[in-house]
């Protein structure tokens, strides 16, 4: 299972595309930050925090974590080698780990260097570190988890395909419908009563507690609940292939 994790970063970061993912993360929330003029930009809301980060990153994970789990399995399947790692002494389950692991490790390579921007603004506060510190460990739990959740979905996306484009589309859709998806659907008059807890089905209730620095656990059991059923979903996938 480690060889399998260390061949699929060694994999990522020898094409230009891990490059271009991690550069276009960061670049994208720079330029919103400190360029951009806007409600985003640091510099002239004139409060010293990093909400431009937690607003805006969920949806450039949208994008980005499909583009780096489209090609971990399908591209297994269409190069016809995803019957050879099947003959492996390696189970099913310890395959989609490996795949998912490398995955989140990839985004989290992403998201390190933006500690750099929350020393900007710890800096820049009056006096400085007057920033809300728990709020912001809060706030990337909480993106951390929401990761994982992408990932998730985006594995198991890649399992259904032997297309690395329809599994980015898959991917996305999907994650847009557990992020913002249930949040419409709630708005509806049909729920009624229910809008709450179909609310609560989605990504966004959970993210948006967490990002108020408050760690509940019915939020971690969600985002671990949903990340085992998309990883169990494309075990159940390979296994009926195999």
């Amino acid at each position: 299972m480690i060889t399998l994790l260390r061949k699929e970063i060694n994999e990522f970061f020898s094409t230009i595309t891990g490059y271009i993912v991690v550069v276009v993360f960061l670049l994208a929330i720079g330029l919103f930050m400190w360029v951009f003029p806007g409600q985003y930009n640091v510099l002239e809301s004139g409060y010293a925090s990093l909400n431009t980060l937690f607003t805006l990153a969920p949806w450039i994970f949208l994008f980005l974590v499909p583009a780096v789990t489209m090609r971990m399995i399908a591209d297994e399947k269409k190069s016809g080698t995803m019957e050879l790692l099947l003959t492996r002494p390696i189970t099913d389950l310890q395959i989609v780990a490996a795949k998912y692991l490398a995955s989140l490790i990839l985004v989290l390579l992403a998201l390190l260097p933006t500690l750099i921007y929350f020393f900007s603004v710890y800096q820049l506060g009056n006096p400085p570190g007057n920033v809300d510190v728990g709020g912001t460990i809060g706030s990337y739990i909480g993106l951390f988890f929401l990761a994982a959740i992408y990932a998730a979905i985006g594995i198991f996306a890649s399992s259904i395909t032997s297309n690395q484009i329809i599994a980015f589309i898959l991917a996305l859709l999907t994650g847009f419908i557990f992020y913002m998806g249930f949040d419409l659907l709630s708005g509806m008059w049909i729920f009624g009563s229910i809008d709450t807890l179909v609310m609560d089905l989605g990504i966004n209730a959970h993210y948006q507690s967490m990002s108020r620095g408050v760690i509940d656990t019915r939020d971690i059991v969600y985002f671990i609940s949903v990340i085992l059923i998309f990883i169990f979903l494309t075990k159940t996938i390979i296994q009926n292939r195999n």
